[in-house]
């Protein structure tokens, strides 16, 4: 599928892996609709052909404004980006005693939750559009984690929101196949966003050394350049694809 000409929605838009990806997909020609927190967006540069639009992805109502002002924009929305989320760490007991409910259901809501809630909004808009010669019409491409999988000590709430978005990939795919959308996932390793800003040089070198190869974290101009693979890609869907050097996360 083309990117050019085209409008994308990018969650978590403002920083990290949603940054690259705007500034990626902008770059070929895309018109991007950044979607963040507003006091996130505050933060954000500015980037030719990318618009910023203030959003919580778990809101029906601002997700849907957000949708229409990308679907407005006089090209056809064919691409969907789900990079927002949150990453706390809490033992399902721990010292204090047992995983506060709360925190709990609030990475939920947002990792799982506000991927669905894009990704339904999105797609129904996606399908009001002129299919290509293919048939095509859009693709959303979701954020899982390599926790889906390997969950460390303290993930519990985290390993089961991106589990689901992992999950939702086949089900969703195979829904949307009559509009010619196609769903793909990302599950991310290790990689350099500011969740790890505040970690010190040496325990960065111990993360990069725990990669079998390359031994690095992983950039989100990696992540961006798997996306536009993904977009370009016509025959990949319903896969969840592993980005993380062969990496498989200890339990600690």
């Amino acid at each position: 599928m083309l990117i050019t000409d085209t409008a994308a929605i990018v969650t978590g838009g403002a920083s990290g892996l949603g940054a690259a990806t705007a500034r990626s997909l902008a770059s070929r020609g895309a018109r991007v609709f950044a979607v963040d927190l507003p006091q996130v967006i505050t933060k954000a540069p500015v980037v030719d052909g990318v618009n910023y639009v203030g959003a919580d992805v778990t809101d029906a109502e601002q997700v849907q404004t957000a949708v229409d002002q990308a679907a407005g924009g006089g090209v056809p929305l064919r691409i969907v980006v789900n990079c927002a989320g949150i990453g706390p760490s809490a033992r399902v007991v721990g010292r204090k005693g047992p995983h506060d409910f709360d925190l709990f259901r609030q990475v939920i809501e947002v990792n799982l939750i506000g991927t669905f809630n894009v990704l339904r909004l999105a797609a129904a808009a996606i399908g009001q559009t002129d299919a290509d010669e293919q048939g095509q019409r859009g693709v959303v491409v979701n954020t899982a984690s390599v926790a889906a999988y390997d969950g460390q000590i303290g993930q519990a709430a985290y390993a089961a929101s991106k589990g689901g978005v992992a999950s939702l990939t086949l089900p969703a795919a195979r829904d949307l196949s009559s509009s010619g959308i196609r769903v793909m996932t990302i599950a991310p390793g290790i990689v350099d966003t500011p969740m790890l800003a505040t970690i010190s040089e040496e325990f960065r070198k111990g993360l990069a050394d725990s990669v079998p190869f390359p031994k690095r974290l992983g950039t989100p101009e990696d992540y961006a350049q798997l996306v536009v693979g993904i977009v370009e890609h016509d025959y990949l869907n319903g896969e969840v694809i592993r980005m993380d050097g062969a990496l498989r996360m200890p339990p600690r």
